[in-house]
């Protein structure tokens, strides 16, 4: 029995250490000091290819890429002032790239043609 049950511990343990790194978000890649963000967006939400902590003020490309099987949108403002910083319409399987400068104020970003809740992404110092 406690034989049964270490081997089904380990099992597990290997499972999660296999599984565990392709579900975690990548770190943003920063290429002559334009940092790029890949945003896919699905029917009523986005997925982040990258991790959007510890981001800090700088360029941005968002590369967003529809997956909604419709025509949507993609929105990208001023966190504080609501400024619009960049956008454009994405026909179904269509990818574009927007490329902003993103204050220390921070940013947030949504569809406004396939309504998605806003995501506002803070900037650290």
């Amino acid at each position: 029995m406690i034989k049964k049950s270490y081997a089904l511990l380990l099992a597990s343990t290997v499972a999660l250490m296999v599984a565990a790194p392709s579900a975690m978000a990548d770190t943003p890649k920063t290429m002559n000091g334009v940092t790029t963000i890949h945003l896919t967006e699905y029917n009523g939400y986005f997925a982040a290819d990258e991790t959007l902590t510890g981001l800090k003020p700088g360029t941005y490309d968002f590369v967003v890429t529809n997956k909604a099987g419709k025509f949507v949108g993609f929105n990208v403002q001023d966190q504080k002032s609501h400024e619009l910083l960049g956008g454009f319409g994405l026909n179904p399987g269509e990818t574009k790239t927007a490329r902003v400068e993103i204050s220390a104020n921070g940013f947030r970003y949504r569809c406004p043609i396939n309504v998605t809740p806003w995501y506002d992404v803070d900037m650290t110092k």
